[in-house]
This record gives C-alpha cells, sequence and structure tokens, in this order.
C-alpha cells in the first residue's frame, strides 16, 4: 500500500487564526463563542476543554464577551450584540469579510443581491441578512425561479468549488440575456487550491479519504471532487472513522483534508493507515 498526500489540503490560514484568538481569549477570561467557531469536532473539543463556551442562541450568552466564528456575521447581528452589553471580537476569516466588503460594494452600486451557497449556513446568513431580499442559490432549478431584475450581483459562499459557480453564473446569464450580470470572485484561495489538489490526487488514486467535520461545507465539496474521480472515496472525521476493509493490499491511497481539519487528525488517521495490517503492508507517506 502507497499512501499519497495532497500538495494542499488542511487547515487554512484563516481557521488558525480564528482558533489561535479563541485560546488567547480564553486565557485573558471568560469567553463564549456564538455558534460553531469552526465545523470540526475535535477543534470544539479542544476549545471545551480550554474553557470556551459555546452557545448557538445570543440570548444565552453567559459571559461579558463574545466571540464571532470564523464563519463571519452581518452588521446586524453584531449591532444586536453589542445592544445586550456583549463585548463582540471577531475571530471573521478576511476572506469571508472580503466577500461581505464585495456583496455590499454590488448593492451600492445598484445590483440586487444574490448569493451563490447553501442557504442556512451561517456564512451565508452573515453575508444576506444585511441586505433584505437578497437571494440564494446553489442550483440551475434555483435560478430558473428566480424574478428578471434589470441588475444582480453575484458573490459566492468563499467554500464552493469556482467551476460550479462558474457555471451557474454563465446559467444565470443565460436565462437574463437582457439582465446585467455581475460577478465578483469570493471563493477563497485556499478552498481552490485544496479543490484543484483533490482533484488531482483522486485521479491518481484507488481509494480516498477525506478527513473533516461532518458540518463542514468545504469537506462535502472536497467529498463531490474526489468523487467525481475516484469511485472509492470515503469521508471520516477521526481515526476512528477508518474502516479496515476500505484498503486494499496493493491500493494506491489518497489522503486530503477540509480547512478545518487539525494537523493532529490527519497524523492520526496516517498513523493508523501505517499500523493497519503491518506484517503485509508497508505504507511510505509521499506528497502527491
Amino acid at each position: 500500500m502507497r499512501v499519497l498526500r495532497a500538495e494542499a489540503m488542511g487547515m487554512c490560514f484563516g481557521v488558525r487564526d480564528a482558533i489561535e484568538l479563541a485560546h488567547e481569549r480564553a486565557a485573558a477570561g471568560p469567553v463564549t463563542v456564538l455558534g460553531d467557531l469552526v465545523h470540526n469536532e475535535s477543534v470544539l473539543a479542544d476549545l471545551r476543554g480550554r474553557g470556551v463556551l459555546i452557545r448557538q442562541d445570543a440570548s444565552d450568552i453567559p459571559t461579558r464577551e463574545v466571540l464571532i466564528t470564523a464563519h463571519g456575521a452581518s452588521d446586524r447581528r453584531i449591532e444586536s450584540l453589542r445592544q445586550l452589553g456583549l463585548t463582540v471580537t471577531e475571530a471573521t476569516c478576511p476572506l469571508v469579510h472580503r466577500a461581505h466588503q464585495a456583496l455590499k460594494k454590488l448593492v451600492t452600486a445598484g445590483f440586487h443581491p444574490l448569493v451563490i451557497g447553501q442557504a442556512g449556513h451561517v456564512e451565508v446568513r452573515g453575508l444576506t441578512e444585511d441586505h433584505p431580499g437578497c437571494e440564494v442559490v446553489l442550483t440551475e432549478s434555483e435560478i430558473d425561479q428566480l424574478p428578471e431584475r434589470p441588475r444582480y450581483g453575484v458573490v459566492s459562499q468563499t467554500t464552493q468549488p469556482v467551476a460550479r459557480v462558474r457555471e451557474l453564473i454563465i446559467h444565470l446569464r443565460h436565462k437574463f440575456p437582457g439582465s446585467e450580470v455581475r460577478w465578483i470572485d469570493t471563493v477563497c484561495q485556499p478552498t481552490k487550491d485544496r479543490q484543484t489538489a483533490a482533484e488531482d490526487l483522486a485521479s491518481r488514486c484507488d481509494v480516498v479519504l477525506v478527513i473533516g467535520g461532518i458540518h463542514s461545507n468545504n469537506t462535502r465539496r472536497l467529498v463531490d471532487t474526489c468523487r467525481s474521480r475516484c469511485a472509492r472515496v470515503h469521508w471520516l472525521q477521526t481515526s476512528n472513522d477508518l474502516d479496515p476493509a476500505w484498503i486494499r493490499e496493493t491500493d494506491t491511497v489518497g489522503i486530503t483534508a477540509g480547512t478545518s481539519t487539525p494537523d493532529s487528525v490527519i497524523e492520526a488517521i496516517e498513523t493508523a493507515l501505517k499500523n493497519l495490517s503491518s506484517q503485509r503492508m508497508s505504507p511510505q507517506t509521499e506528497a502527491a
């Protein structure tokens, strides 16, 4: 068995910075994160172990300081927290913040706001809440249900596959040839790098293991990308999820991971692979 790592994989700088900020604030005093700081259970368990409180409802925050997650929040939401007397600290990824600024720019220029993303996702809620009437789409059929407007201004959730976003932009322009459609590409570079690397990896492997939280949108997209190139793809959160039946003696096994997956989790899965039937398998990890 041979094990290949994707050239780009695992935690991005936005997630690392958010986690480091949470550690710093927890060391300074009591702090509550409003929502899941990142969509990875291993990270959340570590935060709880450091005394960080996690609450899903703004009315249930017991500390004076509240931390906004890496996914960001609307200006409206942040102001409502301040109105409750809370000190708001933002761990928002700067690339998510860039998407917010792009959408505001389009709205200011007179475009009707449209977000390509997963409706209800925390990042998408943060993007749309400041813009009443903002549309959210993820499929061609959803675009087909939109009303015709003179001008559409489009951004996307930062973790959407950029190739898919381009397809939807083309469909939008075809659907409304008389409308002006202005698109600002807000898919983040770490997502693009990981998608490209995952596609390359999957095309050269017998089986691919995609490591990441079950609620992680970018991990889900990595799974989809790998499945377009490889028939045997498995999504796992920790080494405990690794099923020996997935791996054959002669397999080339690819490993990739979502942007909120800790290095320690990736390394534990690599170790589990190396220990798997070690008498008949001697895997060596390589860069893809």
